[in-house]
């Protein structure tokens, strides 16, 4: 653990629950190297990867806005969707910013470095790879579903998942950073199509079991259709650890509030329901468990509480510090 100067976290996963979590660390005086899927093919990602042949922007955009110290209006400016009822309608302005810059530079490393100085980023924003990536899925009858967007509507239970081309590499700065760090953070996010496509990228996964930092993973608030369906906190667990072939996970971070039950009902119209935390099973994979009330509610939706998240982190690293100054 690094005694002088600011501890490094860094933090691997995609979609909405990489962005909230992100915007309470901020606030902490840490170096922080998010690595982001981009295997997203859905939406106005989706069709700008397949127009110009990069990789996916939207998740990107959204930790990009995450981790930005810069005007609100400014922000919402970067994340507005266009509602029109040409080719502009679905698209992100953010996601044609970034796509614009790519073109510009040649390079869509380079375009995420130049965007994140004109918002200001706090931290470091890398892609799990600099190359258009394709999600496939195994389903357990045998057959193929490829594209991320796809998977969680096959209809049918998930076996693993994989990455194409078979030869994909991750960028130096995120091997440099997992192989620096003294937080290693996986999720939240959803499970086969944010989380595993970044710790699939060969070398990224290898670094992640090899490093020697903490490595905590914030398992999901609820289960989600299509991909964990009836999932425990250790089912999570176990998928990775199939995916990866090492055990790596020292902490869980679970919640232990209940959820309304008017909230439960709305989600069972998704087949979701709250994960459930087989404190035992976790305990005998070697994993400490930390029980917290870390859930809020936006929107009628469950969301991990950023702030109190934040903090139970911070004081996993405060607590690492102390323990290596003695």
């Amino acid at each position: 653990m690094r005694i002088e100067g600011k501890p490094r976290i860094v933090v691997i996963g995609g979609g909405t629950g990489l962005s909230v979590l992100l915007r309470g660390i901020k606030k902490y005086p840490v170096d922080i190297t998010a690595i982001v899927t981009v295997a997203d093919d859905g939406g106005s990602s989706g069709r700008i990867r397949d127009e110009m042949d990069i990789p996916s922007p939207g998740d990107i955009r959204n930790v990009l806005a995450a981790l930005s110290d810069v005007e609100p209006l400014i922000e919402q400016m970067f994340q507005h969707r266009f509602k029109t009822s040409n080719e502009l309608s679905g698209h992100s302005l953010g996601n044609l910013i970034i796509a614009a810059l790519t073109s510009i530079t040649g390079d869509f490393v380079h375009a995420i470095q130049e965007m994140s100085k004109v918002l200001n980023v706090r931290g470091k924003v890398l892609p799990a790879a600099n190359q258009s990536v394709i999600l496939h899925a195994e389903m357990e009858d045998g057959s193929i579903v490829s594209g991320e967007s796809k998977i969680p509507y096959s209809g049918k239970k998930i076996k693993k998942v994989f990455l194409t081309p078979e030869v994909i590499h991750p960028l130096p700065e995120a091997i440099r950073a997992i192989r620096s760090a003294d937080l290693i953070i996986v999720g939240p996010g959803s499970l086969y199509t944010s989380i595993l496509p970044n710790l699939l990228v060969p070398e990224i996964g290898m670094e992640v079991c090899n490093s020697k930092a903490k490595k905590v993973y914030i398992c999901n608030l609820m289960t989600q259709a299509g991909e964990t369906l009836d999932f425990t906190a250790s089912d999570h667990v176990k998928a990775i650890y199939d995916h990866m072939d090492c055990s790596f996970i020292d902490t869980i971070l679970v919640n232990n509030e209940e959820v309304p039950l008017e909230i439960q009902e709305k989600y069972k119209e998704e087949l979701a329901k709250p994960v459930i935390y087989d404190v035992d099973r976790l305990m005998s994979l070697g994993i400490d468990v930390i029980y917290d009330q870390i859930l809020t509610f936006k929107e009628g939706y469950i969301r991990h509480d950023t702030a109190k998240v934040a903090k139970i982190l911070y004081s996993l690293l405060d607590k690492e510090i102390k323990e290596n100054k003695e």
